[in-house]
């Protein structure tokens, strides 16, 4: 994705925050699962479009391998999940909490076997920051506008655990959001949509199968470690 000089951030926070719930706001808000986390979605804007940023996990993880997914984590305790969204995106992508403007969230999502409680912080960042990836978990920093993502959602039918399920998923190139991220975007784009050019009606729904013992079991909400972005990748 080039990279230009860009209008500054101030030109998006009011409206941003405007279309979507504060922070607190959010915090309010309950959903079922045992374990809070907290994700970041890191936005900025390039071109005149909103792009916001997400971790393809290390391919040699032994779950979700090379998932898409946003940073983030579970909260240790005591810890305010704006802080932990914060801490996993400096810890996993290199982004320095003090470059990040929290301008809204995200109702939490629920994750389903792991029982995670996950809360969504939108941050807005400046364009053209260097990323550094955590070798430890992130293969790489993967960035797509919000017209991308538009244009790359449809309905598919996954292989899990050799049952077929139809879910909601984005597909953008090689790269395949599903399960809570697919969840999170979903919810973005809608509080988003004033702000969001239309791009051409997507293709018609597809079929897409996983091989058994791939990813799919994986994305069946068992974490690594204490990583719910993972989680974010899976339903």
């Amino acid at each position: 994705m080039s990279r230009t000089t860009e209008p500054p951030i101030t030109d998006y926070q009011d409206a941003l925050s405007r279309l979507l719930p504060t922070p607190a706001e959010t915090l309010r808000m309950r959903s079922h699962g045992r374990t809070v986390a907290a994700v970041l979605i890191p936005i900025y804007v390039i071109e005149d479009h909103l792009a916001a940023v997400f971790t393809k996990r290390h391919s040699e993880l032994r779950r979700h391998a090379g998932e898409i997914s946003f940073p983030g984590g579970k909260c240790d305790t005591g810890e305010d999940p704006r802080q932990t969204a914060l801490r996993e995106a400096e810890e996993e992508i290199g982004l320095p909490r003090e470059s990040v403007e929290l301008v809204g969230a995200l109702p939490p999502t629920s994750t389903f076997v792991t029982n995670y409680s996950v809360y969504p912080f939108v941050g807005l960042i400046e364009a053209g920051l260097d990323f550094q990836a955590n070798p430890l978990e992130v293969e790489e920093v993967v960035e797509f506008t919000l017209p991308e993502l538009v244009a790359g959602y449809a309905k598919k039918r996954l292989i899990r655990r050799g049952v077929p399920i139809k879910t909601d998923a984005y597909t953008i190139g090689e790269s395949l959001i599903w399960g809570a991220t697919a969840r999170i975007v979903t919810v973005l784009l809608e509080k988003l949509d004033p702000l969001v050019e239309k791009p051409p009606a997507p293709d018609p729904e597809q079929a897409i199968e996983h091989n058994e013992g791939a990813s799919d079991e994986a994305n069946v909400d068992e974490p690594e470690g204490d990583a719910p972005e993972a989680e974010a990748s899976a339903g």
